[in-house]
C-alpha cells in the first residue's frame, strides 16, 4: 500500500478507536455479564463482544472487500494471509478488565498478503496509544517512539506468562532468574507496550493471533525481535509460544530456552 492510502486509514482507524473507547469507559461501571470460554480463568464478557462488533462493522463499511479475524467470532474464518485481513482482540486482558477495571488494551492490526501494515495497541484506562507500521514508524500517543536500547536480559525486567513459569516451560524459571526481575502483567497488549517502551526487556506468553497481531508490526518496525520461542519464523495467523525481545535479551532468552 502506498503511504498516502496509509496515512488516510492511520487516521480513520484512531477515530474507531477513540470511539470505542469511549464506549467501553461508558459501560465500564454497569454490571457485566461474563462468561467462560476454555477455562474459568479465560472470560469473555457482553463488552467484549459488544466492542468486537462495533469494531468489526466499521471494518466492513469502510474496507468491504477485506477479511476479518478477531477473538469473539464475530468476523470470519481466516485460514489463508492472502488479501487484506484485519486482526482485532476487543479487550485483551479481559481477567483484568473484569476484576480490576484496569490494565486492558484494545488491539487492530492490519495486514496485506501475510505483511504487516498497521498496528494499534490501545491502553483504554491508560489512555496510551502505540500505532504505526514499517512505511508510517512508530508512535507512542502521537510522538515518535523513543528509540529502544539493546538492553540484555540480566540488566533488565522480562514479561512472562504466569502458567508458564509455574510450568517452567522452556526454562522459564531459569529466565526469570536471569533476568533483573519477572513481571505478570495479564495482558498481551500491556506487555508489549512496555516492551516498546523500554520499560521491559522482552515479553514470553502462549499467545494467538489477535494476541500479537499489531505488536508483531508495531515490534518489528521499531527494531526488536519477535518470533516463536525456538526462535522460528512467527507468522500471522500462529497460535504458539512468542518471544519478543530486543535483540541482546532475544539471543538471551534462546540460550537459555536450547539448554
Amino acid at each position: 500500500m502506498e503511504t498516502s492510502e496509509l496515512e488516510q486509514i492511520d487516521k480513520t482507524v484512531k477515530g474507531w478507536l477513540r470511539e470505542s473507547r469511549d464506549n467501553v469507559l461508558r459501560k465500564i461501571d454497569t454490571r457485566l455479564t461474563v462468561n467462560t470460554k476454555t477455562s474459568r480463568r479465560d472470560l469473555v464478557t457482553n463488552i467484549d463482544k459488544q466492542n468486537e462488533k462495533f469494531l468489526v462493522s466499521k471494518i466492513r463499511e469502510f474496507d468491504p472487500d477485506a477479511k476479518i479475524l478477531g477473538e469473539e467470532g464475530f468476523g470470519d474464518k481466516v485460514t489463508s494471509s492472502e488479501g487484506r485481513v484485519w486482526i482485532i482482540d476487543p479487550i485483551d486482558g479481559t481477567m483484568n478488565f473484569v476484576k480490576q477495571r484496569n490494565h486492558f488494551a484494545i488491539m487492530i492490526a492490519l495486514y496485506q498478503d501475510g505483511v504487516g501494515e498497521l498496528g494499534y495497541i490501545l491502553d483504554v484506562i491508560g489512555n496510551r496509544l502505540l500505532s504505526g507500521g514499517p512505511k508510517l514508524g512508530v508512535f507512542d500517543n502521537g510522538q515518535p517512539l523513543a528509540p529502544i536500547e539493546n538492553t540484555s536480559l540480566k540488566d533488565g525486567l522480562i514479561g512472562l506468562s504466569g502458567p508458564m513459569v509455574l510450568n517452567n516451560d522452556f526454562n522459564m524459571v531459569d529466565i526469570a532468574e536471569k533476568s533483573l526481575g519477572m513481571r505478570i502483567y495479564g495482558s498481551a497488549g500491556i506487555d508489549i507496550i512496555s516492551v516498546l517502551r523500554g520499560e521491559l526487556v522482552g515479553y514470553i506468553s502462549y499467545l494467538k493471533p489477535w494476541d500479537f497481531g499489531a505488536g508483531k508490526i508495531l515490534c518489528e518496525t521499531a527494531g526488536l525481535e519477535i518470533t516463536a520461542i525456538d526462535g522460528g519464523q512467527l507468522g500471522m495467523l500462529s497460535s504458539t509460544a512468542v518471544l519478543l525481545a530486543t535483540r541482546n535479551a532475544h539471543r538471551d532468552v534462546l540460550t537459555i530456552v536450547g539448554k
